[in-house]
């Protein structure tokens, strides 16, 4: 829309200095071009309010997902403050003081050097969507590494408790592990037999065949037990048993994580250019108007208002290339064909 009525517009009046196309397209031209603009800003809020909700609030959020008339009537709520706060006064101005400030092939606002409307609209316009749009920004970060750290520490402990709960649970866990008790009993007691191999070879022929009996029995008793290298292997499959059931949650969660890390990446980009594109004109708009135009150059104010135009050729590109859904939306609704053949190329392949 800016690049189909306000610029056409403007680059006469930019080029020979005078407005030529009447007072009444003057008005309607005013109230566009400030529409478009402020519009443009309370989308950028909007936007990143939800993506806000998604990540901080993700079940409500998919709950509400469905809820077609809420999210129309957001966007027209957008639409109408936009034309509040600037339409009504644009309009009704000159009518409501009795009088126009505006001389004869000149084309601006009433409110044009009037510092206390433009300081009050600046606020609503700039300051406060601004700081709004950190402030969603900033919450999906921290709250993306709060989880971050969260997932990392679950992980980290169910880690180590992996083994000893399938110990608990598992009937061969609990063999195994007595498995590995008996061989540290026996390594033990060939060790004290070994140092009393002088009292054994002292004693009687009578005691010998006693020890030899005694040694049967409790051979018998002792079940039959894996060595040391079979207990390992135990240990090691039930852990990877263990990591097979995290590995799902695991990588669900990474995915996640993930997604919201793009999020907060291309939110960040969105808000630096927002600020760069809006943050000149707002500046000097608000000086200009203090000092009646004498203390900024025509040079600087003229650049600080492209800027503006630029950020909204900018937007239309920059929310397809961060974001997936976007560029879904776009082609559907300019390439409906295309986003009809996608499923068919990919059941083919």
């Amino acid at each position: 829309l800016a690049g189909a009525f306000c610029i056409p517009l403007y680059v006469p009046y930019v080029l020979t200095g005078r407005w030529i196309f009447g007072r009444s397209l003057c008005k309607l031209w005013l109230v566009v071009d400030y529409l478009l603009c402020t519009s443009s800003v309370f989308n950028i809020v909007l936007i990143s309010y939800d993506r806000f909700l998604s990540v901080t609030r993700a079940v409500a959020y998919r709950a509400q997902q469905g809820n077609t008339r809420q999210a129309v009537l957001k966007m027209v709520m957008v639409w109408v403050l936009a034309f509040l706060l600037y339409g009504p006064a644009i309009i009704s101005w000159e009518y409501i003081s009795g009088q126009s400030i505006i001389p004869s092939g000149e084309c601006y606002a009433e409110f044009f050097y009037n510092w206390y409307f433009l300081m009050t609209a600046s606020t609503l316009e700039f300051f406060t969507p601004f700081i709004s749009v950190m402030f969603f920004n900033l919450s999906i970060y921290l709250n993306i590494q709060k989880r971050t750290k969260m997932r990392l520490d679950v992980l980290h402990e169910v880690h180590n408790q992996s083994f000893t709960e399938e110990m608990e649970r598992s009937p061969e866990a609990k063999l195994s592990l007595k498995c590995c008790k008996w061989e540290q009993k026996e390594s033990a007691e060939t060790l004290d037999l070994s140092k009393s191999k002088a009292q054994a070879a002292a004693s009687t022929s009578s005691l010998d065949a006693k020890d030899l009996l005694e040694t049967s029995s409790e051979s018998s008793r002792k079940p039959k037990c894996c060595n040391k290298k079979s207990c390992k292997t135990s240990a090691s499959t039930l852990s990877s048993e263990k990591r097979v059931k995290i590995v799902p949650q695991s990588t669900t969660q990474h995915f996640r994580l993930s997604r919201d890390k793009k999020v907060a990446k291309s939110l960040a980009i969105i808000v630096g250019i927002f600020g760069i594109c809006w943050a000149p004109y707002t500046l000097l708009m608000i000086i200009r108007a203090g000092c009646h135009g004498q203390c900024i150059s025509e040079f600087w104010y003229e650049t600080s208002f492209w800027l503006l135009w630029i950020n909204s050729a900018v937007n239309p590109v920059l929310y397809p290339l961060c974001h997936s859904s976007f560029r879904r939306a776009f082609i559907k609704l300019l390439c409906p064909k295309k986003l009809k053949i996608q499923p068919h190329y990919a059941l083919q392949n």
